[in-house]
């Protein structure tokens, strides 16, 4: 017996369209984060491995990772705040030269 294919759909990404938008968004910086800081750890990882030292490279990668995570993660979220100032401005502008 096929399931009835409207039983799964609880949440209708076209109708919340901000609300999806903005989850994909969070999810977005929390993988750049997390990716970031992954890379930064095996980058130190095979380091300390390949030269004998003891987490001193881990240590060292995994901050860099933090920081480099959190400032891509800060220019993301700059950018997304300037493109929603310009869609402002370019909306009250054609409005303003609609009213003339």
């Amino acid at each position: 017996m096929p399931d009835d294919p409207k039983k799964f759909k609880w949440f209708d990404f076209k109708k919340n369209r901000v609300l999806s938008e903005g989850f994909s968004f969070v999810m977005q910086i929390g993988l750049t984060m997390a990716g970031s800081i992954f890379l930064f750890f095996f980058i130190g990882l095979y380091l300390d491995k390949w030269l004998g030292t003891r987490g001193v490279f881990i240590a060292l990668f995994l901050v860099l990772g933090v920081v480099g995570g959190g400032y891509t993660a800060y220019r993301q979220i700059q950018e997304t705040f300037e493109k929603d100032e310009r869609r402002r401005k370019n909306a009250a502008s054609d409005e303003r030269d609609g009213n003339d």
